[in-house]
């Protein structure tokens, strides 16, 4: 190559550096020279995704702009990706600044091109330039003052699609998903015949033209399914329900323990749900998550969780006092507020198992009102061996309601929490047979006895936890309501009224209600109907306390905090928009970091 056609392409060089320098927010109102220095001095590379750009414990050699992609930083110890860096960020700027090893290790996430600028030429721009020393010295102060977390490593915003064989109607799936996407902002479908042979900055160009992106791969390993595997911030594992369980493409394992990416189960049902699917499925591809499609409402919520877009609804116990539960979920629904998620303890339990059945309001007042107040649940006395009662009838009664149901194959995502008294902490349950599930969660200290098994003495989830918010975080759908029935005022001394079952019930709620404050400090919205007058065993009181829920949620939904006044006007139009809605994307859209990715 001529000598001028080297130096041709050496300026070019300089001057698509020096563009990509200007575009980087951090390096705003650095001077020409120093922007020129480095521009002069930056060496252009690609990173595959999957590849590390430095580890921990490496000497530093410079710092990176990204010019296109996305990296991840693991801080030593921790395989989970706790950062990301997206075009236009730096990286490696402090191991140069301070001298020393790098921190963390910093891997590409997505096909990525990248700016290197060695120690030397960082060091020249410093000479010249107090404006450049001042912005790497902010950016690392910002970083640090961070704990290293950045406010691009919010939502999931990539998804690949990766269909399980041809049975699988992906297509139709995907064309759905990106639909549903478009509500929540700008999306787009991208198929192999038309990005196939695209380079690694056009993909870039569509990602950040766009608020959602779904990548549909093809049913084997092929060289699109890679790249799509390479680009997704989750992978969407879709089967058909009804199909044996296959094998799914080595990719998807490889992606998985390259990258970390988060993987999500989703069955496709043909008219009505198969029982007993999740469970073959989750057993040859354990997913972090699995979704249940039976119709579009299914794929709406798939499109909330997996933006950090959803609701979670979760419900304390409190005895009799659980019944304003009904009364919470009948105003949400009113006011077409989705509940995409829903778990709770003790009597919540119970009843957010009703929501995740698809249960009407209607059905499940009438189903509750049958179980707790035309019977006592608890009046199979015996000798107290180890309870009060036997606990036969309430685990009939929970039978007979609910069947045979596994908590996998519940439509809307479900949890409920037990106390494990072997290990004296919170017993989470996810999968299993729903009955039993809920038997351990009702399974008041005393009054009933324990569920056995596998090493587990399991009682009522109120013991420990009484209002399990954290729960629901560990698969953060967005937006977290609580409905808090827990008792308050500790019992009346002096009463001669108070019998064994209320102190049993009373104490059996202490530990939960010990570490109340933080649980309710992890919702968005906490509702507590006024219910200072009702006892936990005071089942005839289901009408009111129903009420009294029903009664605080309407009450919310005109008047949580920032709501536009206007809005309560709204609120008696059962058919209008949801204020409550209105509150969950202003709080969404003003968060930093949200979702479960």
């Amino acid at each position: 190559m001529a000598l001028d056609e080297e130096q041709s392409l050496a300026a070019a060089g300089a001057h698509d550096a020096a563009d990509c320098l200007r575009g980087c927010e951090a390096l705003a109102g650095v001077d020409a020279e120093a922007l020129r220095i480095l521009g002069a001095g930056a060496v252009h590379f690609s990173l595959p995704a999957g590849a590390p750009l430095f580890d921990a414990g490496t000497a530093a050699d410079g710092a990176y702009l990204v010019v296109n992609g996305s990296l991840g930083v693991r801080t030593p110890g921790d395989p989970a990706v706790r950062a990301k860096i997206e075009a236009a960020e730096l990286v490696g700027e402090l191991g140069w600044l301070l001298g020393e090893s790098r921190g963390a290790q910093v891997i590409a996430l997505r096909d990525s091109e990248l700016l290197m600028f060695e120690c030397r030429v960082l060091d020249e721009a410093a000479a010249c330039s107090p404006s450049f020393s001042l912005a790497i010295a902010r950016l690392c102060a910002r970083r640090l003052a961070q704990g290293g977390r950045r406010q691009a490593a919010a939502r999931a915003r990539s998804f690949a699609i990766v269909p399980n064989g041809t049975d699988a109607d992906a297509g139709s799936f995907a064309t759905q998903l990106v639909t549903e996407l478009t509500a929540l902002g700008r999306a787009q479908l991208v198929w192999d015949v038309r990005a196939s042979a695209q380079t690694s900055e056009w993909f870039n160009h569509i990602e950040a033209s766009n608020d959602f992106v779904v990548y549909l791969a093809d049913p084997q390993a092929s060289g699109w399914t890679r790249q799509c595997c390479r680009q997704a911030d989750v992978l969407l594992l879709v089967a058909d329900a009804g199909g044996a369980p296959r094998p799914w493409p080595e990719v998807v394992a490889e992606t998985v323990t390259r990258s970390r990416t988060p993987v999500e189960l989703v069955l496709l049902h043909a008219g009505a749900l198969r029982p007993g699917c999740a469970a073959r499925w989750r057993a040859a591809a354990p997913p972090a998550f699995h979704h249940h499609v039976v119709d579009a409402l299914d794929v709406g919520r798939v499109a909330r969780l997996l933006t950090g877009r959803g609701v979670g609804l979760v419900l304390s116990g409190g005895g009799a006092r659980g019944f304003a539960h009904l009364g919470v979920i009948r105003a949400l629904r009113e006011a077409r507020v989705p509940i995409d998620h829903v778990g709770g303890a003790s009597i919540g339990s119970i009843i957010a198992a009703g929501v995740a059945m698809g249960w009407s309001d209607e059905e499940m007042h009438d189903r509750y009102r049958r179980c707790f107040v035309d019977t006592n649940p608890v009046n199979d006395y015996t000798f107290p061996y180890v309870a009060l009662t036997r606990g036969r009838k309430v685990s009939r009664l929970l039978r007979g309601e609910f069947g045979d149901t596994a908590i996998e194959d519940l439509r809307v995502p479900f949890f409920c929490a037990s106390a494990n008294l072997a290990t004296g902490r919170t017993a989470p349950h996810r999968q299993g047979p729903l009955w039993r599930a809920l038997r351990a969660s009702v399974a008041i200290p005393g009054v009933m006895p324990p569920v056995f098994g596998d090493g587990e003495i399991l009682v009522d989830g109120a013991a420990i936890n009484n209002l399990p918010v954290d729960l629901m975080r560990e698969h953060d759908p967005g937006f977290v309501i609580g409905s808090d029935a827990g008792l308050e005022r500790a019992l009346a001394a002096g009463n001669p009224a108070i019998n064994i079952f209320q102190i049993l019930m009373r104490a059996g709620m202490i530990g939960g209600a010990a570490g109340g404050a933080a649980q309710r400090a992890l919702a968005d919205v906490i509702l507590k109907p006024a219910l200072d007058d009702v006892d936990l065993l005071n089942w005839q009181a289901f009408e009111r306390v129903v009420a009294a829920g029903y009664d605080r949620t309407r009450t919310a939904l005109g008047s949580l905090p920032q709501l536009p006044r206007a809005a309560a006007a709204r609120v008696a139009r059962p058919a209008g928009a949801s204020f409550l809605n209105e509150e969950i994307a202003r709080r969404l859209g003003g968060r930093t970091a949200a979702g479960r990715h």
